[in-house]
């Protein structure tokens, strides 16, 4: 069913006409619960779950304060195609020699459900900030 879904995503990403596509709103609580489950945790550190550090000692955070929120879209993405597009700041530490990412895939494991419920709770671990002001001053004519 997972395989179904990725198809979707990958056939709507190729189609204009695709742009609505949106998965059920999800349950936060149970996306926490899902996040410790698939031990996130041993790669990613987020809010108030202990980061227990993988075998590589990998920490990428995530959540926080942040000028721009993180698409729902971009967080399925990262999900299920995680080599999709890694942060320049973890394209040595978070990936392959063949510029993979070294994120598990969940695609067979994960169901729909969980899918839906653990992207609920990262979108809510991002908080907007107002970017710093701009102090520039106008050129003189």
């Amino acid at each position: 069913m997972f395989t179904l879904l990725c198809g979707a995503l990958l056939v709507s990403s190729c189609n204009e006409q695709a742009r609505g596509f949106a998965l059920p709103e999800g349950e936060v609580l149970e996306g926490k619960v899902i996040y410790m489950k698939f031990s996130c945790n041993e790669c990613h550190s987020i809010s108030d779950i202990e980061w227990k550090g993988g075998s590589d000692s990998l920490n990428i955070p995530l959540g926080g304060e942040v000028t721009n929120k993180k698409t729902y879209g971009g967080l399925v993405t990262s999900v299920i195609n995680p080599s999709h597009e890694i942060a320049q700041q973890y394209k040595q530490e978070g990936s392959t020699e063949e510029g993979l990412s070294k994120m598990e895939n969940y695609n067979e494991v994960m169901t729909i459900q969980e899918l839906i419920d653990l992207v609920a709770f990262l979108q809510s671990e991002y908080k907007i900030k107002a970017p710093p002001e701009n102090y520039y001053y106008p050129y003189p004519r």
